[in-house]
């Protein structure tokens, strides 16, 4: 018997503690316990209305003790380039989209704890539009939309709490929490959630090579739930693939989609992370190829590196093909010194392996090139 899966929406808004069975926040200690209670100070070290750090730090709180009570309405008002946007704990049930204007833009989880910082909203791609223009579409269900250069977030949790359990039978499952498409965009210390499609890593046009870091973040979902055409570091991440109360077989889903540019020589670069599973032993497979009908000469390209893969992944063949049109053999995956159940080398031809010389152009320094967020300190947050 299939058992039913609670509510995120109900979970994200309960204390620490209730719900953990969803398995949510894990990387982090624990699941969200945002909107509990209002906190003294909200902003904690980092100043107030009255006590503004500088002329462009907004401050954002739920209770009403910030400049503004939602994050659009703050993004709405710093127009331009540079504004830092100060989130004091809360649950922020909202959809957020930050325009190409407003470059340089910097969210900061005020607690450093970003389970009390917390954006989420429902909205899947077969989600009707309000005026019937249709459905949202995979880009439109996104939670937080990014679409500037420059864009920084610390200790902030993004989500989409839609669960197919709500919709049984609708074919528009995907679920974004956030689609990034700025050049030069940093996460630090930060919590992707959903299930299908969480982490939309991509570019604003195929000419544009994006380059995007990812730094003790933790991401969780089922179907190809990184996925997108960027050029992407994840550094010290931690990936959690879910149950699938719906589906009785393997697999039950794919941790990265990547849909690399042929043009690009850097796709995403996964070092020094895990992942783990609440699923049954090798339910997993670890990537599949996206090659998009805009985009057929895409050659998708994933790096994992000194990673451990949990028993979750399918070690005998972790990866598949989304469409048999374009084999994953022929893309550019490849994996190094990887540890785990997971990792394990059972059929060599099903695992692509580096050479010594070759991953030395596979790291964090070669793929972001003169940008290098790996190297501003950490103002504060979990590690």
């Amino acid at each position: 018997m299939r058992r039913p899966v609670p509510s995120r929406r109900g979970f994200l808004l309960t204390t620490a503690g209730a719900g953990a069975a969803l398995g949510l926040g894990l990387a982090a200690g624990g699941p969200a316990a945002a909107g509990t209670r209002p906190r003294p100070r909200p902003f904690g070290r980092y100043g107030s209305p009255a006590a503004r750090r500088t002329p462009t730090t907004l401050y954002v709180d739920p209770h009403g003790r910030g400049d503004f009570t939602s994050v659009q309405a703050a993004v709405d008002a710093a127009a331009g380039d540079g504004w830092t946007l100060v989130l004091a704990p809360g649950t922020y049930r909202e959809r957020v989209s930050v325009d190409t204007g407003r470059t340089g833009a910097t969210w900061i989880g005020a607690s450093g704890d970003p389970r009390d910082v917390v954006i989420v909203h429902d909205t899947a791609a077969g989600t009707p539009k309000p005026d019937g223009s249709g459905t949202y579409g995979t880009s439109g269900s996104a939670t937080t939309t990014v679409h500037a250069d420059g864009f920084t977030a610390r200790a902030v949790t993004f989500a989409n709490d839609w669960l197919r359990s709500d919709q049984p039978d609708w074919t528009g499952t995907q679920a974004v929490a956030i689609k990034v498409m700025g050049d030069r965009s940093a996460f630090h210390d930060c919590r992707f959630l959903g299930h299908q499609d969480t982490l939309y890593a991509d570019t604003r046009d195929l000419g544009l090579f994006a380059r995007q870091y990812y730094e003790r973040c933790y991401v969780e979902g089922d179907v190809d739930f990184v996925f997108g055409r960027a050029t992407a570091v994840y550094d010290q991440c931690h990936f959690h693939t879910l149950v699938r109360p719906d589906l009785d077989a393997a697999p039950y889903g794919f941790v990265f989609a990547p849909s690399t540019a042929g043009a690009n020589p850097r796709g995403y670069l996964v070092t020094g992370g895990r992942v783990s599973s609440e699923a049954p032993d090798g339910f997993y497979k670890l990537a599949r190829p996206w090659v998009p009908s805009s985009d057929t000469t895409a050659r998708p390209m994933l790096t994992v590196r000194e990673t451990r893969l949990g028993a979750g992944i399918d070690a005998v063949a972790p990866y598949a093909n989304m469409r048999d049109a374009h084999p994953w053999q022929e893309q550019r995956f490849r994996e190094y010194r990887n540890t785990g159940p997971g990792a394990a080398v059972i059929v060599p031809g099903n695992r692509p392996q580096l050479t010594r010389a070759e991953a030395a152009a596979h790291t964090r320094e070669a793929y972001l090139g003169d940008w290098r967020p790996h190297d501003r300190p950490a103002h504060h947050g979990r590690g």
